[in-house]
């Protein structure tokens, strides 16, 4: 396995490791690093990753001034090297959510974790992110995404999850190819606030959205997300329907 790096929006690079026999074609563990005077990484990738993982960091930044390690919830692939990163960088603090921290980071990290309220900035020095709790979405209670705002990049974790081993970018639709793979996997929470959650991110507007496994994408991002609220919505009556029945 190799961890391949591509610049997915303006100082925002994607480090993708395909591990072929996580699904048929083989399953991608992204991580995403924001280049900026405090660089800050989205997902550590599992533990197993570690070696390939902060190569990758250092052929962007030198992994020493690595500051925040976020996350969209606390599993092995998103969270797995927490510990392993906060060993290699001496100032990095993760940054999760208060539920995330009450629930699992504050017992887990071997640094206490930064607590973010619903709607906080971290200014990064040119860049801005925005946590947004979305509990559940697309599951786990501690669920949440991060929103750069100054190019409009969206770190939507889990959503749109695709397998195979695509391209950084997708040139294509994404909506098909995440809802096949959740026929496949069944991962998402499919709640009340399933399609509402979704529905909130696509009024954000998003160029970019940045995918923890399959392809990120920088067309129609908004039309995408409406998609995917309208899916899981139709999933969640239908299910509801034949509860009924």
């Amino acid at each position: 396995m190799k961890t391949k790096i591509d610049e997915i929006s303006d100082d925002i690079f994607r480090l993708s490791t395909c591990v072929p026999e996580a699904a048929p074609g083989g399953f991608t563990f992204n991580q995403f690093l924001i280049k900026a005077e405090e660089p800050l990484l989205f997902h550590t990738g599992p533990r197993r990753l570690f070696p390939l993982v902060s190569e990758a960091i250092e052929r962007v930044v030198p992994l020493t001034t690595l500051r925040w390690i976020t996350f969209g919830h606390v599993e092995s692939d998103e969270s797995g090297a927490m510990n392993e990163l906060l060993a290699a960088a001496p100032h990095a603090e993760v940054a999760h959510g208060q539920i995330g921290c009450m629930v699992s980071l504050d017992d887990l990290c071997d640094r206490p974790p930064r607590k973010l309220a619903d709607g906080e900035v971290l200014d990064l020095g040119g860049k801005r992110v925005r946590h947004i709790d979305t509990p559940h979405v697309p599951h786990g209670w501690e669920s949440r995404v991060l929103f750069e705002e100054t190019g409009k990049t969206l770190f939507c974790g889990d959503l749109f999850a695709q397998v195979g081993d695509g391209p950084a970018l997708a040139t294509g639709d994404i909506v098909g190819p995440a809802l096949a793979t959740e026929e496949m996997f069944r991962a998402t929470a499919l709640t009340s606030e399933t399609a509402p959650t979704i529905r909130r991110l696509a009024a954000l507007e998003p160029h970019t959205l940045a995918v923890m496994h399959g392809s990120s994408s920088a067309r129609d991002c908004s039309k995408s997300l409406l998609a995917l609220a309208d899916a899981f919505g139709s999933q969640l009556t239908s299910a509801a329907s034949g509860v009924m029945q």
